[in-house]
């Protein structure tokens, strides 16, 4: 190996199933059968025998029966001769077209009436999936499905990354790899293999979410750690994590492993974190009966016993290099706890000063000719909500003050945004905006600093109830927050097909939802795990939602959802996010006692100075940006080409990317020109610190307001 293993941090013990025996001589079997090593130049029977998945699947589920090992074993035996298959056949070859078409018919093979098996490949795939899917769920079934689609069909996006010779940035990169890396897979088959499905009705709420994404990262990251000579240096793949580090860092091989791991680390962290503090609110929030919760700690407990047993597995097998060091028995060292207590420790309004970088970008600011219209109407409607004035138990207290409603200009941001569109939807974007932004400022002044978790749920509650799917209102609004959603949605949902109305609701239910989430870091004075904050912070900025006020491109759903938009989008709302993050980094953290910006993040997450966790934050920025381009440059000609898209479809296409593009344009001046980030207005604004009351043990009888409901007397 060119670099020393680092310090693995090892929470669980791995443990042995004492059926592998018999798993592997029967995988070896039906390997035979399926025709696995009819092509000596992908496998031979020694290949099988030295790579050892008996081992890896008797290490990762040791409570198994030995026919529910057996099944399991041949899934990785299949999985990862799909990957020596494809490797062999189309990234060596670099059959671009020929590998697309491959992929599109494993797709058929879980099909209730699969073709006729073309492969090996596909044999196996359909043998397994018959023997698979009777013992589970509808809702199992279809997230399965679509894992195993990902698994396959990401396999070009490695496959494009060797022909552009291109390395991703560490964001795009832990995005894909997920996907491409199967972990998510391999959770799937946890709930199969422990008798532990998660009930359909919780299977997609954030906890879940992360629970299965921290395990598909710390898993995906540690095999990089192993696989680095086989993948990098034997056969020249670029989808490395320590490569990706080496690049994006600009640092050596040692250090890109050492960043590695130190992720491995925080996601791990991340894990049990989710599992202790967000699971029993979901469960009481859903109702999730004492069955369904042993259900579903039993599949926290198999995905622990995943990452336990793929480690002892990636020091035995032959597949990966060995290390010149190997771990001993299961410890947590001095700097694993370190790095937890790190995130713990901030304390509150520390004076920060932050030196912007030069940001720039490729794309001209257009205004709105209607601008004048929508910001006389915008202060008008702030006025009216009642921005201004006093709270609910705290009449002299106000979130928003004269001179900030006319200063923050979000006529001016949807302006830039939203060049091309008509008055009323200049207005309506610029409302959003507003309204927003006066959300996120009231959730922490009035939920978080009082610590009421229960609070901020309850109003969540509340809010959903102004965006009724049929227009037809259900309860009246009591608060600024309640009015400017009870005016704004009619307003907009009523424009709109069913369909995109659904979407919209989701939208904003995505980014209030996200506010509790920082709440409840804010509560516990946590900072966020790096990848759980950029992913998190795109819905708290409400990306999805201004992008869909800015860009109102209507584009089919195939199209909508197709990786390259996907890509392309993802990149655009991290630029906006991260350049926020870079304005608002003083405001946020010495003048709010806010833990949620990325410079802080960065700082922590590497122990370093501000400035260069500034950097860091920048490169970030920049790398998106550029990924951006590359996208609208390449992959999406690409794709269209591939569709065989009529000149209707690529005109749509083209219009979104340009609304994109007005879209990052517009927030970065917004953010040059607006009072609400210059520290002499921060000072001038925060010169008596807002409080709601005591906080603390003992205190809940002085903030009495907010454990009635919201409008109370």
């Amino acid at each position: 190996m060119p670099y020393e293993m680092p310090d693995f941090y090892l929470p669980y013990p791995p443990r042995l199933n004492p059926h592998l025996d018999a798993a592997r001589a029967h995988s070896r079997a039906w390997a035979a059968r399926m025709g696995f090593f009819d092509n000596p130049d992908v496998w031979t029977p020694a290949d099988l025998e030295a790579h050892d998945y008996g081992l890896m699947c008797a290490y990762a589920h040791p409570d198994c029966s030995s026919r529910e090992l057996d099944l399991v074993t041949d899934w990785y035996v299949w999985v990862f001769y799909f990957d020596d298959h494809f490797l062999h056949a189309f990234k060596r070859t670099q059959d671009h077209r020929g590998a697309q078409a491959y992929l599109d018919r494993l797709d058929l093979s879980m099909a209730d009436d699969p073709p006729e098996p073309d492969n090996p490949v596909e044999l196996a795939l359909q043998d397994l999936w018959a023997r698979t899917v009777p013992a589970m769920g509808a809702d199992w079934r279809a997230r399965f499905v679509a894992v195993t689609r990902d698994l396959t069909q990401e396999s070009m996006w490695e496959l494009f990354h060797i022909r552009s010779g291109q390395v991703a940035n560490p964001i795009e990169y832990i995005e894909e790899r997920r996907k491409v890396g199967g972990a998510g897979w391999s959770a799937c088959l946890v709930e199969h293999a422990a008798d532990a499905e998660l009930p359909a009705r919780i299977a997609r709420t954030r906890p879940i979410r992360v629970l299965t994404e921290t395990f598909c990262d710390a898993v995906h990251l540690r095999n990089d750690l192993f696989s680095y000579h086989r993948e990098v240096i034997a056969e020249g793949e670029l989808s490395n994590s320590v490569l990706v580090c080496e690049r994006f860092f600009h640092c050596d091989t040692q250090r890109g492993a050492d960043i590695t791991n130190d992720m491995i680390t925080s996601r791990l962290h991340q894990f049990e974190h989710t599992t202790l503090t967000e699971l029993p609110p979901l469960f009481a929030e859903h109702a999730i009966t004492p069955p369904e919760q042993e259900r579903v700690l039993r599949y926290v407990k198999g995905l622990q016993d995943w990452q336990a047993g793929g480690h002892a597995w990636h020091l035995s097998s032959s597949r990966y290099t060995r290390s010149r060091r190997e771990d001993g028995p299961v410890h947590v060292s001095p700097a694993h706890v370190a790095s937890a207590v790190r995130s713990f420790s901030h304390r509150p309004y520390t004076e920060i000063a932050v030196r912007l970088p030069p940001l720039a970008l490729p794309y001209t600011v257009r205004d709105n000719p209607h601008l004048e219209r929508a910001r006389a109407h915008n202060v008008r409607w702030c006025h009216a909500m009642g921005f201004g004035a006093g709270l609910p138990g705290l009449p002299a207290a106000a979130i928003w003050s004269e001179r900030q409603m006319h200063g923050f200009d979000f006529a001016l941001c949807a302006s830039g945004a939203a060049p091309d569109a008509d008055p009323d939807a200049l207005e309506r974007a610029a409302d959003w905006l507003a309204w927003g932004t006066y959300a996120d400022d009231y959730y922490p002044r009035v939920f978080g600093k009082a610590h009421d978790l229960t609070g901020a749920k309850l109003s969540n509650r509340r809010l959903r109830a102004f965006m009724p799917l049929d227009l037809l209102p259900l309860t009246a609004p009591v608060n600024a927050v309640e009015r400017g959603l009870a005016d704004l949605w009619p307003r907009t949902a009523g424009l709109l097909p069913p369909e995109e109305r659904r979407r919209l609701r989701r939208d904003v239910e995505s980014m209030i939802d996200s506010w509790e989430w920082e709440l409840a870091n804010l509560v516990q004075n946590r900072i966020p795990d790096p990848v759980d904050y950029l992913e998190m912070r795109r819905l708290t900025f409400g990306a999805d939602l201004t992008v869909r006020l800015s860009c109102p491109e209507p584009l089919p759903e195939e199209i909508r959802r197709s990786r390259e938009l996907l890509a392309l989008a993802g990149a655009a709302a991290d630029y906006a996010c991260l350049l926020n993050d870079l304005f608002s980094c003083q405001k946020e953290i010495q003048f709010e006692g806010d833990l949620h910006n990325a410079v802080l993040v960065m700082r922590t997450f590497f122990d370093c100075g501000v400035d260069e966790a500034v950097a860091i934050v920048t490169d970030l920025l920049n790398a998106r940006l550029a990924q951006f381009e590359q996208v609208a440059a390449d992959d999406l000609p690409a794709m269209l080409a591939e569709r065989g898209a009529d000149d209707g479809l690529r005109a749509a296409v083209a219009r979104h990317v340009t609304g994109l593009q007005d879209w990052m344009a517009g927030i970065l001046r917004w953010h040059e020109l607006t009072i609400r980030y210059p520290e002499h207005e921060l000072r001038h604004t925060h010169a008596v610190r807002w409080t709601q009351g005591p906080t603390g043990l003992g205190t809940a009888a002085a903030r009495i307001q907010s454990l009635l409901p919201i409008g109370a007397p």
